[in-house]
């Protein structure tokens, strides 16, 4: 622990962030029974077991109980790509990993559960809305990994998009039936292929 961390510190933020945790989920376990609109935040703050006010103080918006799930990869790309010479490669062999591992962040998943968080994200406008401000503080974030000049704010726009664009496409699929082994050596050549132009127009930058 850093010696100037008040003690105890650590300890508070640890059951911060279990609350956090422990409120998001009991969130989607209602939002997924009943769906998003016809669960208030009363009804939630009642099967969390705390007050409307202290969940607010958790979660600003409602929509905030269903983007916390994703909001930790918010700075992921910003942290692979600091120190690497080759930021769009180290991107592209993190999204090719994740893809290895059926990580639900690259939408090559079909776990029951993954799906359904994606059906009711992907299916609730305000929650796609929500999704987009998220989107723009994860290219800000790699924007300024990259150098924070108009270039970058370029190159990282269009490497989030890529990775969403990647993602949505394969949960797409498998939303419609297709298995995981079928998509999987498709997904990498999207990929593959995906990064390769963001590589070329690094270049030609």
């Amino acid at each position: 622990m850093d010696e100037t961390e008040p003690r105890g510190s650590g300890l508070r933020e640890r059951k911060r962030q279990r609350m956090f945790q422990e409120i998001s989920d009991v969130a989607v376990r209602l939002f997924l029974e009943r769906g998003f609109d016809a669960v208030s935040v009363a009804e939630v703050a009642a099967a969390a077991g705390i007050s409307k006010p202290t969940l607010f103080r958790y979660f600003p918006a409602k929509e905030d109980l269903v983007l916390h799930r994703i909001a930790d990869h918010e700075a992921e790309a910003a942290r692979v790509v600091a120190g690497e010479p080759d930021p769009v490669d180290a991107l592209r062999r993190h999204f090719l990993a994740g893809l290895e591992r059926r990580d639900p962040v690259t939408g090559l998943n079909d776990h029951p559960q993954v799906l359904a968080f994606h059906a009711l994200l992907y299916g609730t406008p305000s929650l796609v809305a929500r999704a987009y401000r998220h989107q723009e503080r994860s290219e800000a974030a790699l924007a300024e990994a990259l150098g924070g000049d108009l270039d970058a704010r370029l190159a990282a726009g269009q490497i989030i998009a890529v990775q969403r664009i990647l993602a949505l496409d394969n949960w797409r699929r498998i939303a419609a039936g297709e298995k995981v082994a079928d998509i999987a050596p498709e997904a990498v050549r999207a990929a593959e292929r995906a990064f390769g132009r963001l590589a070329g127009v690094s270049a030609e930058g």
